[in-house]
């Protein structure tokens, strides 16, 4: 029985009251969250996980990091590396978006390991697969694309990102309004491309229902891909996204009546002043299904410093309703990241979730804020540094400060205005 499954029977599973637990809700209350689908729980009912998470309205918004290796740097190791930093900075879920090496040996090794929800774009094997034994990525058919999904749900992957909107029609849009980048996802390129070279509609939108059938028996929570996301600022809201964003609508709400946990996948490139009608259009299309968002980016200009870009549209967007926020590192664009990049990504998400939950009100987010203000006023140091997102960096700014009255920090010495503030109030 799927967690959907059992709220729609008024059932509280032990994840369910552990997450409410966590969320401080009642438990009636995301019972009811989960049966309306507004709140997702990916846990394959195979993956034991340390910290299991909710996604979805009225929880905290979580964050999600992507790791994998590449075709020019297939290591293991270092993928595990940037894992373990992920969830020691804060990432809620972590998604394996390997294409080189061993991926069976790498998404098992990586679910062995990790501490919190893992998610794949199966896709990407399928292609890899059928470029290894066929010479072709493009060579396959809905039998290795369901033979791929059932292994992984086997192993435990807790969701898998399908780009099922990817369908002639979403493409015929795309077509009749050109962009500026065309397509920018990876699995949604794969799937155009297929779709050309075999003249058929895209199998992941055709056998729909077999892929239910899958995600059903693992409880594997379907994460409805943006593969016509927007890349560019100037392509943001087009036909092509919304007509994708229309189709994703239909198919969650085929999910929901299969007990399937589903979220939808959101852009990509936005300007400011689209962001809070993309969350509206994504809500009211989709029967206010969680929202997972990439950034969004408000700016193409910015190629080293996209984890600011993105914390910048991430705030905005989660603070409008996105529920769910994919990390962007500063090498975004440009390489393959590095542990540092895993890092700084995930701070600066996790950062931009915040911000929004206090906007939200989400339960207890505002106190982290005041609890920091008191230990500021009173210049305890390693109450600050033990309250800071990024304890391991306050640590190091202020062992560097080297000040020479450990009562304040050399800014301002002894002319701390907190200081002060203090004699010239005080009675």
């Amino acid at each position: 029985m799927t967690q959907l499954e059992s709220a729609k029977k008024g059932i509280a599973t032990r994840l369910i009251r552990q997450i409410a637990r966590f969320e401080g809700l009642p438990v009636t209350q995301l019972l009811q969250y989960i049966k309306d689908g507004r709140v997702v729980i990916p846990n394959n009912s195979r993956h034991k996980i340390k910290k299991p998470c909710g996604v979805g309205f009225r929880l905290k918004t979580k964050i999600n990091a992507n790791i994998g290796t590449s075709t020019d740097r297939p290591n293991l190791k270092e993928e595990l590396k940037k894992l373990d930093t992920a969830v020691r900075y804060g990432a809620d879920a972590v998604m394996d978006l390997s294409v080189g090496g061993d991926l069976r040996k790498i998404r098992r090794q990586v679910l062995r390991r990790s501490q919190v929800p893992i998610g794949t774009v199966p896709i990407y094997e399928i292609a890899v697969s059928a470029h290894k034994k066929h010479k072709d990525f493009l060579k396959f058919n809905i039998e290795d694309i369901l033979s791929v999904l059932e292994a992984q749900a086997k192993e435990g992957v807790d969701f898998f990102t399908i780009h099922s909107g990817v369908t002639r029609k979403s493409i015929e849009a795309m077509k009749n309004n050109p962009r500026v980048m065309g397509i920018v996802s990876r699995g949604g390129a794969m799937i155009a491309a297929w779709m050309k070279r075999h003249r058929r509609e895209n199998p992941f939108f055709e056998y729909f229902d077999a892929i239910l059938d899958i995600a059903y028996t693992y409880d594997v929570t379907l994460s409805l891909g943006d593969g016509l996301r927007p890349g560019s600022v100037l392509d943001a809201t087009d036909e092509a996204q919304i007509t994708e964003l229309k189709i994703l609508g239909e198919l969650a709400r085929r999910s929901r009546k299969r007990n399937v946990q589903v979220m939808i996948e959101g852009p990509g490139h936005v300007p400011l002043d689209q962001i809070q009608k993309n969350i509206l259009l994504e809500k009211k299309f989709c029967d206010g299904a969680p929202f997972y968002v990439l950034g969004p980016l408000v700016t193409d200009v910015a190629p080293g410093y996209d984890h600011i870009t993105s914390s910048i549209g991430g705030a905005l967007a989660a603070s409008f309703g996105a529920d769910f926020l994919c990390y962007v590192t500063p090498s975004e664009h440009l390489r393959h990241p590095s542990n540092e990049d895993v890092r700084e990504g995930v701070v600066a998400s996790r950062i931009a979730a915040h911000a929004a939950d206090i906007v939200k009100g989400v339960k207890g987010a505002i106190d982290w804020d005041r609890q920091m203000s008191q230990a500021r006023r009173k210049r305890d140091w390693n109450k600050q540094i033990k309250l800071s997102i990024d304890p391991d960096k306050a640590r190091s700014y202020r062992l560097s400060s080297k000040p020479q009255d450990a009562d304040v920090c050399t800014m301002c010495g002894k002319y701390c205005s907190i200081k002060l503030s203090e004699e010239c109030i005080s009675r």
